[in-house]
């Protein structure tokens, strides 16, 4: 109460703020005359002086802003015929700071992107604008490049389905680029599998502004970017455990610690998971026919069941995924379109296959991965805009230490929300909700209904139809007509339906006699998840200061109330008599929603801080190799040195291989086992009677000589160039082997590391203590393979032709043309430097040098 009083007579923190930038309004304003007078060509002088100005070190972006930000007002009228509200110059200073701007829907986000965008863009460094699909990322570049071409900046666009890298590399080294998160994300990830550094696309991440910024840093936040292969794994597993899953039985937790569980297993709706009971375990285990599920070698086995029981139960056809050509497609909880291209991780968009009886796509193995946290903190500054933030303020300051500000709407909002109307059934909530529309549709106001899943809109569709009430529908499955059928939902009598994508990034607009009717009707048939959703929704109407209306409709089967907060709600509706067909309306019910939403809320925070607390461990270790892999790329970087020292960890390993250690014996030494180990891993043969009475640092420097001499008359046969380019393309194919062979291995790891918890182990430090491990193998492995690689790569010399002398690294397919195939421990013929049983003799992820 003190808080609330003390907010009323000081104003609240983003009070404060937003005065102090009406402040610096003022002074941007004051300049608009003396811009307005200028011509065209003036006008971009002014602007040529400045940047000019600012290059050389001369200004500060701040100390220029006032001017910048005027004469981009000024070029928007001329351009645009759009003069910048006061409210947006606030919002484009809030993001030139490196904060998130609150601003409401149809205040012109587009437009205010510009201001910051231009001063970022003057210094060359280049500036990256994201939207959350292509269309968007289209739209915003064409309409606002008027203003930047006209200031002489340039514009690229970065969009799915084009991958010409020669296109690709012009649109990222223009001043302002805009494109989507994944496309940004996943051209980083390629960018680091390339052999040249003239190949990368990519230049540094210097200025970042993300539209929809809770939908792209929060809502997709869980699911990490993975460019993946392969793993030449049999997929029956998934047939089987679908099988046994069928067989289950699904069951009820104990009642009191005393009881037994019932069935075979428990679904946690709260925490989506499935616990496996006793009987249940006895039961897969007959079916499997295994002695014990739990046993390592079954561990594949227990991991497909448990996705096997999560696709069947808690996973729905038509609300997590739609079957679409043979395939299942995922469908964004958040927007509800179908996710393309993106797959369930960890076996369970297979097990989902399994399922629906299509067709099993084989796993794949991470090549490359990065979440959108830590892609995103890579750039300088992060800023971003979005109608719905303040929910999740906690999160981004905690995350990406982002501050929000909700800036002033440019005209009062006129929408009225009104509190929720609550029906005990599903059946009694859709009945209330079709009688609703029929009463707004008799009048001509123009209704737009909210889903939460397709299934529930295709109800409503249903039901509309047999009422003949015309409309049009907007789900995943004909999400391409989104903007048309989105922009016209505002029309007098137009009556939409849409699932949880009530247009983002399209207006609704009114006209005069739709505003007599009282604007825009928004319905709302279920509360989401996520109060942020719900607000966008509601957001639809009321744009710049036009009526509207908005309401939810809930019903006591509703998935967010029946399973976070029914109990208290239904015994409100029992003590007040409620009657079959009849609502409550109460202030009360409403907050007992929105404590249930900050329930679930806080477990997707959760979900993401834990995807994100795994992934920095991998972070740390991907800058690592990717930063040694850059100064692999450098052409002015020599590897003498390097070469030098990996040879001399080959030469150790190998005297351990054969058992001669420092300190030990000479005549313990076993000097044929030893000359069979230098033959195996450097294809040099050394005689064990030379080797005989030698202690280990003489037989370390005898070693190391040979293979230093064998290397150097080997190279001696191609120019230094040559020999550099070799050198290099080597190491990149053994690096890039050997982090694909270790993305496997954590993959693997992070798969069982929960188990650890049950041993009242902390499962991340137990994965931090273990990928530690890894790393360190990972390290003395590209240590010993490098060195191992140049020591037994041959050349193949072709005979002079009438033009020039050709020489070539011997490639896998010659040296394999024998069709002899080699020992398991004998060099690998594809020339890289592993043992063939390490490599093309290996079953799952090839990883030869040229692979």
């Amino acid at each position: 109460m003190l808080s609330f009083i003390a907010r009323k007579i000081f104003g609240t923190k983003n009070d404060k703020e937003i005065k102090k930038y009406y402040k610096r309004v003022a002074k941007i304003n004051a300049l608009e005359s003396k811009y307005e007078a200028l011509s065209d060509d003036e006008l971009r002088g002014e602007f040529i002086t400045l940047q000019s100005s600012l290059i050389d070190g001369k200004v500060t972006k701040d100390s220029i802003l006032n001017d910048v930000f005027a004469i981009v007002r000024e070029v928007s009228k001329r351009t645009l015929n759009m003069r910048h509200f006061d409210v947006q110059l606030i919002g484009g200073m809030v993001l030139n700071e490196g904060k998130i701007a609150e601003m409401k829907t149809g205040e012109g986000k587009t437009l205010v992107a510009t201001l910051p965008v231009v001063l970022n863009a003057m210094d060359k460094k280049g500036v990256h604008v994201v939207t959350v699909n292509d269309y968007l990322a289209k739209r915003d570049a064409t309409q606002m490049s008027a203003i930047y071409n006209f200031l002489g900046l340039s514009v690229g666009i970065i969009v799915g389905g084009e991958y010409d890298d020669t296109k690709r590399k012009a649109s990222y080294d223009a001043d302002i680029t805009y494109g989507t998160n994944n496309e940004f994300g996943f051209d980083y990830l390629r960018d680091n599998m390339k052999f040249e550094l003239s190949s990368k696309v990519q230049r540094e991440h210097n200025f970042v502004i993300v539209d929809e910024v809770d939908s792209i840093l929060i809502d997709e936040a869980r699911t990490p970017l993975i460019i993946s292969g392969p793993t030449n794994r049999t997929l029956d597993g998934y047939i089987k455990a679908d099988e046994v899953a069928r067989a289950m039985k699904r069951g009820e937790p104990a009642a009191t610690p005393q009881d037994k569980p019932t069935g075979d297993f428990i679904v946690d709706e709260k925490s989506r998971t499935i616990i496996i009971t006793e009987a249940g375990i006895a039961k897969a285990e007959q079916l499997f026919g295994v002695e014990n599920l739990y046993n390592l070698e079954n561990a594949i086995l227990s991991h497909h069941l448990d996705q096997a029981l999560k696709a069947h139960n808690l996973f729905e056809k038509d609300v997590h995924y739609v079957v679409r050509d043979e395939g299942v497609v995922i469908v964004d909880e958040f927007t509800g379109r179908l996710s393309e291209g993106r797959r369930f991780s960890e076996g369970l968009h297979q097990a989902l296959e399994a399922k629906e009886g299509v067709k099993i796509q084989e796993e794949s193995q991470t090549l490359a991965d990065i979440t959108f946290q830590n892609y995103f903190r890579m750039y300088g500054t992060i800023a971003g805009m979005t109608g719905t933030a303040q929910t999740e303020a906690a999160e981004f300051a905690q995350i990406y230490n982002l501050d929000v500000i909700s800036i002033p709407t440019n005209l009062p909002i006129k929408r009225v929300d009104k509190d929720d109307l609550i029906y005990k059934s599903e059946n009694e909530k859709f009945k209330a909700v079709i009688e609703e529309i029929k009463i707004a549709n008799a009048k001509g106001q123009p209704v737009l209904v909210g889903t939460a899943s397709i299934e529930k809109s295709e109800v409503f569709h249903k039901m509309l139809v047999k009422e003949r009430i015309a409309h049009s529908v907007l789900n995943a499955k004909n999400h391409e007509k989104e903007a048309q059928i989105i922009a016209e939902a505002g029309v007098k009598g137009a009556v939409t339906i849409a699932t949880n994508m009530a247009g983002r990034g399209v207006d609704i607009r009114i006209d005069d006699e739709v505003r007599a009717l009282g604007g825009l009707y928004i319905i709302g048939t279920e509360r989401h998840e996520s109060r942020r959703i719900d607000n966008q929704l509601r957001g639809r109407a009321g744009r710049q200061g036009d009526p509207g209306i908005s309401r939810f409709y809930l019903s006591l089967e509703d998935n967010l109330l029946r399973i976070f907060g029914s109990d208290k709600i239904k015994a409100i509706m029992e003590r007040l008599g409620i009657e079959e067909g009849e609502s409550i309306e109460s202030r009360l019910v409403t907050r007992a929603v929105e404590n249930a939403q900050k329930k679930v809320e806080s477990l997707h925070f959760e979900s993401r801080k834990h995807v994100l607390e795994y992934d920095d461990v991998a972070n740390e270790q991907r800058k690592t190799i990717y930063k040694y892999r850059d100064e692999l790329l450098d052409p002015n970087s020599d590897l003498k040195e390097k070469i030098i020292s990996n040879r001399e960890d080959l030469v150790l390993m190998m005297l351990s291989e054969a058992d001669v250690i420092e300190g030990g014996l000479s005549e313990d030494f076993d000097t044929n086992r030893l000359a069979l180990v230098v033959k195996e891993n450097s294809l040099i043969d050394i005689d064990p009677n030379e080797l005989k009475g030698l202690d280990f640092n003489e037989l370390k420097g005898l070693i190391i000589d040979k293979l230093a001499a064998d290397y150097e008359l080997k190279m001696s046969q191609i120019d230094i160039e040559q020999r550099k380019g070799i050198e290099k393309l080597l190491y990149l194919q053994i690096l890039d082997a050997a982090w694909r062979e270790h993305l496997y291995q954590m993959d693997i790891l992070k798969t069982g590391i929960g188990l650890r918890g049950y041993n009242q182990k902390d499962p991340l430090t137990e994965y931090k203590k273990e990928s530690y491990n890894l790393f360190m193998e990972l390290v003395s492995k590209l240590k010993t393979e490098s060195a191992r690689a140049l020591q037994v790569v041959k050349f193949k010399i072709e005979e002079p032709s009438q033009e020039s002398k050709s020489k070539d690294i011997e490639t896998p397919k010659e040296s394999l043309k024998t069709g002899k195939k080699p020992s398991r421990n004998s060099p690998c013929p594809c020339g890289s430097g592993l043992k063939y049983k390490e490599c093309c003799g290996k079953s799952g992820p090839k990883i030869g040098v040229f692979a």
